[in-house]
């Protein structure tokens, strides 16, 4: 599996030295990226030089006349696969770009928050879309690729989950986010699901918001967020829950 390694490159922004995380995507459909990323705070962090976008058409590097990038799978079957000389050659036409190799896969490791941490310590990553029933795996083993899923179930291409996995990352970048603990306290940071949101009015429609926030006691309303976080996750992911668990007894085993 590709290595992830810490972030070294330093850029300067607006006056002070912030890393720039670099993006570089393999596809058939250029055309989507920068896509929803061009957008609210990904979008002015790409503009301010937080991190970069580099995209090549996988086709471009078709050996024949008509561009040809799939064959049949070898034993029948339906569908096409993307050839791995093609897909090689793509690869190697980044060879220079930093960090992990991914191929987008429902087959792979399932994406969470602790993967998505990894990848932003990292210098970039370069994702793979794959098309049709998927690319040779051959050429996934060979370029040593990490498979990611962003869940259990299909999408026409990598396209989309390369721009979740992408969104989810550049968030954690430093200087994209107003506040630098304003993600800490979301879902899964914590290993928990966040606790539920209310604003003004207090009162509205005559559902009223939890007492508590309106009082001013910081410490019971952070005690109120975390009561709340757990039993969120207690009755939405008990499998979320019991990992929860599992690991705040590893902790309190080793103090």
């Amino acid at each position: 599996m590709g290595e992830i390694t810490p972030n070294l490159n330093q850029k300067t922004v607006a006056g002070s030295a912030l890393p720039c995380w670099q993006a570089t995507v393999l596809t058939l459909f250029p055309e989507m990226f920068p896509g929803p990323l061009e957008y609210s705070l990904s979008g002015k962090s790409l503009n301010e030089g937080i991190w970069s976008l580099k995209k090549l058409d996988i086709r471009e590097f078709a050996r024949d006349k008509h561009r040809t990038v799939d064959d049949a799978p070898l034993g029948g079957g339906v569908g096409m696969v993307l050839k791995p000389d093609v897909v090689a050659a793509a690869l190697n036409a980044v060879k220079d770009c930093p960090g992990p190799r991914i191929y987008l896969s429902p087959r792979g490791r399932v994406l969470d928050q602790g993967l998505v941490h990894d990848l932003a310590a990292a210098k970039g990553a370069v994702f793979l879309c794959g098309r049709y029933e998927g690319v040779d795996q051959r050429v996934i083993d060979s370029a040593d690729m990490i498979e990611v899923s962003v869940g259990d179930y299909i999408l026409s291409g990598g396209e989309i989950a390369a721009l979740t996995v992408m969104d989810a990352v550049v968030r954690l970048l430093p200087g994209v986010m107003g506040k630098e603990a304003s993600h800490r306290e979301e879902s899964f940071e914590t290993g928990l699901l966040e606790h539920s949101h209310y604003t003004q009015p207090r009162v509205w429609n005559g559902i009223e918001a939890p007492e508590i926030l309106a009082s001013g006691h910081h410490r019971k309303i952070a005690e109120w967020r975390q009561a709340e976080a757990e039993k969120e996750t207690q009755r939405r992911r008990p499998d979320l829950w019991q990992h929860y668990l599992n690991q705040s007894a590893l902790r309190k085993g080793k103090k």
